[in-house]
């Protein structure tokens, strides 16, 4: 299913002109429009799935499979240094398009692109507590 309201669906269907990367019957891959690093990319199912909530088992399988091979062609071409492989949910984790994507982030050594957080550390009594939870199903 398509949301005709959807931009991501739109660009995801070629309704929109994108600088493509890769197609195939569920995904397309395009350059993103607002790179973080030369060369980052987007991973965007032809169907509607707001999130990873609502993502299918099989396209979500088949998502990380293809950010797998886009990565390992990408690299090369590109000569960066790594990759990092994100994927945003819900407005408090950073999403701001509300159809599932990934980007592929290409990292060249000393890009100061930002995507850390600071390191807490593991409090006992929350990690009883969320392991009894997670037990108790």
């Amino acid at each position: 299913m398509k949301d005709e309201n959807c931009i991501f669906c739109k660009l995801a269907n070629g309704e929109i002109p994108t600088a493509t990367l890769y197609e195939d019957e569920d995904f397309r891959v395009i350059l993103d429009a607002s790179p973080a690093s030369k060369g980052h990319a987007l991973i965007l199912p032809k169907q509607h799935y707001a999130d990873l909530y609502e993502l299918d088992d099989e396209i979500a399988a088949k998502a990380l499979v293809l950010a797998k091979k886009m990565i390992t062609k990408l690299t090369p071409i590109l000569g960066c240094d790594g990759y990092n492989v994100v994927q945003n949910n819900k407005e408090a984790a950073g999403q701001t398009v509300f159809h599932f994507h990934m980007h592929l982030i290409p990292r060249y050594k000393d890009d100061q692109v930002g995507l850390g957080w600071k390191m807490g550390t593991l409090d006992e009594k929350e990690k009883e507590e969320i392991l009894k939870k997670v037990g108790e199903e």
